[in-house]
């Protein structure tokens, strides 16, 4: 296995590069030096490629379009307003229409110049209403999608026991955008990957995918057509309490993973999933579905260059 591991191509289509853990910043306080670039080379060495990075709101949308723009061909963006951070649209200085048009403006001049390379993260989660209620959450999932229509890029989506008023939101408006889109980190039942996959959606798969029996049954049902892989990184991680862990025993090893605490230099940090983790989702995927890691790469590699592009031409 060793050998093929060093042949795999991978593209982590959900990581929060722009979160501060990965500059070694938790919660306000800098526990250790900035480590962001040697998470990119850990990644790189075992053969993930490119990075899309999370925009959650505005803010963090231009930080992941600044990120993009300083590892050009490596890393990407996508641009939208997260549906816990729906309220944001509300409390902005000049109102919800100023940020819909700062979000445009970012998204297409983003678009222009190959940085972004998605609409999102937007959608719904019913799960975290304490975050955001369900009608700014439903209102302002509707505004993006019409935005999205205007910037004409795919779509990266979020959705958490809200698959009816997602499914109906999602559907009237993709007839107007035909690259699609991408359901990430997705949780929900073999019914509703069923029917986000007859919509012509992918299903992002990552550790957070594969932590229940059923988990394992909706991976095993996802076309391999329309799977593609990510960490979700720094959350999502695979742990050994999950249904994942006896489908991940041949899976190539991780650095060494400290405690923040006790970080040095070319160790993981326990709790901060990286996304050199990616081969580990890789290798439970191609268990669970009874395929080869070389199957899921390919496959995985094909249907994110074919929806984002990515800087590849072939």
């Amino acid at each position: 296995m060793g050998e093929a591991s060093g042949k795999l191509r991978y593209i982590d289509i959900g990581i929060n590069l722009g979160d501060p853990v990965f500059r070694g910043n938790y919660h306000g306080t800098q526990r250790h030096e900035n480590d962001f670039e040697d998470v990119l080379q850990r990644a790189k060495d075992v053969g993930c490629q490119k990075f899309m990075i999370t925009g959650s709101d505005l803010k963090e949308s231009q930080h992941a379009v600044d990120l993009a723009k300083a590892h050009p061909g490596v890393c990407f963006a996508t641009v939208g307003v997260h549906p816990c951070s729906a309220k944001h649209f509300d409390s902005h200085p000049g109102g919800s229409s100023k940020l819909l048009q700062q979000l445009g403006d970012l998204a297409k001049k983003a678009k222009a110049s190959g940085e972004a390379v998605a609409f999102g993260e937007i959608g719904l989660d019913y799960d975290r209403l304490f975050l955001t209620g369900k009608e700014q959450q439903l209102k302002y999932f509707e505004a993006q999608l019409e935005l999205a229509v205007e910037v004409q890029l795919p779509l990266f989506l979020h959705s958490r026991a809200a698959s009816e008023d997602f499914e109906r939101l999602l559907s009237a408006k993709l007839p107007q955008l035909p690259k699609g889109g991408l359901v990430h980190s997705f949780t929900g039942t073999v019914e509703e990957m069923q029917r986000l996959v007859d919509l012509g959606l992918d299903i992002g798969v990552n550790g957070c995918s594969m932590k229940t029996e059923e988990n394992i049954e909706v991976v095993k049902a996802i076309p391999l057509t329309h799977l593609q892989i990510e960490t979700d990184g720094p959350w999502c991680e695979m742990r050994p309490s999950h249904a994942s862990a006896q489908y991940t025993k041949d899976a190539p090893s991780l650095p060494k993973a400290v405690k923040k605490e006790k970080w040095s230099k070319g160790c993981m940090v326990k709790g901060r999933n990286e996304p050199c983790s990616i081969p580990h989702v890789a290798w439970a995927i191609a268990k669970i579905k009874d395929v080869t890691v070389e199957e899921v790469c390919k496959a995985a590699w094909r249907s994110s260059v074919e929806m984002f592009g990515l800087g590849e031409t072939g």
